[in-house]
């Protein structure tokens, strides 16, 4: 179970790293988590019920649990005498560097065919161990952790299981992408195209979800921008870097973004 802050049987270690106890076998119905988690197996056995499906997580086992997908949960303790006990990280938003599944890496899962079970070999061992260490630490700095973490998301990437941790709305996927490259000449069809849906139907999602290709695209160039003069860059490198080839053109989109000029952000 990954249960909110001051449930019992929840111990904080860090930044959204937890353990959760039980001493009493545990059945929770039709849970939604707000985030996928990564979570290890510490003593007795979880099941996970998709529909029909049944997982099942014995001491030792990495797993993977999506977000916003109802499941039911049992927490099953390794004895009369023993408890329930697994160390769960939750993870609400992939850090930046992170790449989401976009376009053709993208497939559809049933519920039946969903895999939480994650393989494990020794670099990844080794990764998760470190990530959980430093997370726990109150010496180490938030940089240092983010790391840590980036370098879990960087060897789960490609493994099946770890699919839900990679899954962003389709604003998100385009703001990565977009961001990926800001100077580039980006357009709703060139976007579209890499995200593997044809120009109209992406207008029409992003619609649905309040917003628009021109304001994406805004939002990260600026932010491109905004990053670039935080780094020491000029007001006409910071344009550069954010695509626009007017640096008056910058100067009044960030004054209108950021209620100052790129000048007075410098100074």
């Amino acid at each position: 179970m990954m249960a909110p802050d001051g449930t019992a049987g929840r111990y904080s270690h860090g930044n959204r790293l937890f353990s959760y106890c039980s001493i009493d076998r545990e059945r929770f119905r039709a849970i939604e988590l707000p985030c996928p988690i990564i979570g290890v197996m510490l003593r007795g056995r979880k099941e996970v019920w998709l529909g029909d499906t049944t997982h099942f997580f014995e001491p030792g086992t990495v797993f993977v649990l999506p977000g916003r997908v109802p499941m039911d949960v049992v927490n099953i303790p390794a004895g009369p005498t023993s408890s329930y006990e697994s160390l769960l990280l939750e993870v609400p938003a992939l850090p930046a560097g992170i790449a989401p599944l976009t376009g053709g890496e993208k497939t559809s899962t049933r519920d039946g065919d969903r895999q939480f079970r994650v393989p494990l070999d020794p670099d990844l061992v080794h990764t998760l161990i470190h990530a959980a260490t430093a997370i726990a630490s109150e010496a180490l700095g938030e940089a240092v952790k983010a790391v840590r973490l980036m370098e879990v998301l960087t060897l789960l990437r490609p493994i099946a299981a770890a699919r839900p941790l990679f899954e962003a709305s389709l604003p998100e996927e385009v703001a990565w992408l977009i961001g990926s490259a800001p100077s580039e000449d980006w357009t709703v069809e060139r976007v579209a195209a890499r995200l593997g849906v044809g120009a109209s139907t992406l207008r029409r999602r992003l619609a649905a979800t309040g917003t628009s290709f021109r304001n994406v695209l805004r939002t990260e160039r600026l932010r491109a921008g905004q990053t670039a003069l935080a780094s020491g860059a000029s007001s006409f490198a910071a344009a550069e870097a954010a695509g626009y080839a007017s640096r008056s053109h910058f100067a009044r989109r960030y004054r209108e973004s950021f209620g100052q000029s790129p000048s007075g952000r410098r100074s």
